[in-house]
């Protein structure tokens, strides 16, 4: 079975890969003229339990894991900054 992700998935992962993992105290703000998407995306985190406001702010414990998960993945790809 071939996984396919939704465009809102990925917008999701790349708005986690954001966030600098080795200083937890740098969080992210979304300014409501950022994209579309990445409006939704901070949204979707923030109703999942894992960013700290609707328009981004701090990862939750939940989004830590979550981040550092998909940081090894990306790593195990080979996939830069």
């Amino acid at each position: 079975m071939v996984k396919r992700f939704a465009a809102e998935t990925i917008a999701e992962l790349e708005f986690l890969a954001r966030y600098d993992l080795d200083s937890l105290q740098s969080g992210i703000k979304v300014h409501h003229d950022a994209p579309a998407d990445v409006i939704a995306a901070s949204e979707r985190l923030f109703d999942k339990g894992m960013v700290s406001q609707a328009d981004g702010g701090y990862l939750t414990d939940r989004g830590v894991e979550a981040a550092q998960a998909l940081e090894r993945a990306l790593a195990l790809l080979g996939v830069q900054d």
